[in-house]
């Protein structure tokens, strides 16, 4: 598949994947280390879904002494990895670039620009749309059972915000990963339309893994899954490899035909 002739040995690839392990690992201490002195002021930020959602007089609570300052270093390596994540990203291109063609190569910038992007918009999307609604409705079923009052500790909000937005952010990656495999001829749209049932039951079961037990937060993973992948299959159609086999059969048929004559 490559255009180069000469295979690079084992060793050197190993050599290739850790050096771009520790770029990557790199980045994102350098983005922890400057997220943690503003990690309060991004708890409060992450915290607002939920602290809008809790009854008047209630609020979050820690439960043990080191919960706190654990919690912060949490959010400043989630942060961090946000910020973090178009060098990851291109990282992860650089060390599968050796095996594709020049212009696959060239897809490079587009692929790190959309990857992030899609990114950022499954955290967004998840955080100002779903994240509300979620917390609201888990915390007004929780209170409305007889002499149950909330109070949540902050160290198991962030576990679980933390794991959704990661989530939501690797599901509105789905588009691009279509992509890339319909452009490397992996898949296309027609072996991914007529697999549609199969995405579907995936994206329940990752509803299922990655969210709380209840039906609505399944299904706030679920539904952008199956939008995206449907996004996915038209971008295959549009843009995945061409297969011209039986345009080079038909060419030659043709071409076998008029000889004869």
């Amino acid at each position: 598949m490559s255009e180069n002739n000469d295979a690079m040995p084992l060793g050197n690839h190993l050599e290739e994947l850790r050096k771009r392990l520790m770029i990557a690992a790199g980045s994102w201490l350098v983005a922890f280390l400057g997220c943690y002195s503003i990690a309060e002021r991004l708890f409060e930020e992450i915290s607002k879904p939920v602290r809008s959602a809790l009854p008047e007089g209630s609020s979050l609570v820690f439960i043990n002494a080191t919960e706190p300052f654990f919690t912060l270093l949490k959010v400043a390596a989630l942060a961090g990895l946000v910020i973090a994540f178009p060098i990851i990203i291109w990282q992860v291109w650089g060390f599968i670039a050796p095996g594709l063609y020049a212009h696959e190569k060239k897809l490079v910038i587009p692929f790190v620009l959309f990857s992030s992007a899609c990114f950022g918009c499954g955290t967004y999307f998840g955080f100002t749309l779903v994240f509300p609604m979620v917390f609201s409705f888990l915390v007004q079923y929780g209170t409305g059972i007889g002499g149950i009052n909330a109070m949540l500790s902050m160290g198991a909000y962030l576990t679980l915000a933390s794991r959704l937005l990661i989530a939501f952010g690797l599901v509105f990656e789905l588009p691009i990963v279509i992509l890339f495999l319909a452009r490397m001829g992996i898949v296309d749209h027609k072996w991914l339309a007529k697999n549609r049932k199969f995405a579907l039951l995936l994206a329940f079961i990752i509803g299922a893994v990655l969210t709380p037990p209840d039906l609505f937060s399944q299904t706030s993973i679920a539904l952008p899954f199956i939008i995206l992948y449907e996004v996915g299959i038209i971008m295959a159609r549009l843009f995945g490899k061409k297969k011209v086999v039986d345009g080079e059969d038909k060419e030659d048929d043709q071409s076998s035909a008029e000889a004869a004559s």
